[in-house]
């Protein structure tokens, strides 16, 4: 297969066609599972970091891609597929813990980010990821999830606001607010040492 052909079956607009359309070739979903697998991993491993339920989560997802392909009407690939998951990870977690509320809007997801994933997300400086992890303290699930969303995943706001299920403005100023958080917990960092 062409370099050209691989690229165009790892497009965003061929993986769109292809839901639209449903999957009819298995090697295609294939291509479309190995490149889409690993950033839903990483994603919701700082949802639930709990390896055994978080592939059963992710493989129901791509169980259910296969089965219902064709049958939804999808904007953003990215906003689609991580929502998809966040949405199994609550099943999963409100199945296992009853006192969570029976919506995925009524809670607050919690939202991890560590020195170890800024590291795998490709952070070569481990004294940077360290520091920068241990600003995010200062941070809330929703702020902590924004910056990852916006800066390690690239996603852009119309894609974080369709995840976050906030409207484009709300994304930009929670992002705006999360940077001057960080920005205040940096100049603290700074003045005692």
């Amino acid at each position: 297969m062409g370099a050209n052909r691989q690229g165009l079956l790892n497009s965003p607009a061929k993986c769109l066609l292809d839901m639209a359309n449903g999957f009819t070739n298995e090697a295609e979903f294939q291509i479309f599972f190995r490149e889409y697998y690993p950033k839903l991993y990483s994603y919701g491993f700082k949802i639930m970091p709990n390896h055994f339920l978080l592939e059963d989560c992710i493989m129901e997802l791509f169980s259910d891609l296969w089965k219902n392909a064709g049958k939804t009407e999808i904007n953003s690939m990215n906003a689609y597929l991580f929502k998809s998951l966040q949405y199994k990870i609550f099943k999963k977690g409100a199945y296992e813990h009853k006192s969570m509320s029976s919506s995925p809007d009524q809670f607050e997801i919690p939202f991890e980010i560590t020195a170890e994933s800024l590291i795998v997300e490709g952070e070569e400086n481990i004294e940077k990821a360290k520091k920068i992890s241990a600003l995010m303290v200062h941070l809330s699930a929703r702020q902590r999830e924004i910056i990852y969303l916006r800066f390690y995943k690239n996603f852009s706001y119309d894609e974080i606001s369709e995840l976050m299920q906030i409207n484009y403005q709300a994304a930009r100023n929670l992002l705006s607010l999360s940077l001057k958080v960080l920005r205040k917990a940096i100049d603290q960092d700074v003045t005692m040492n």
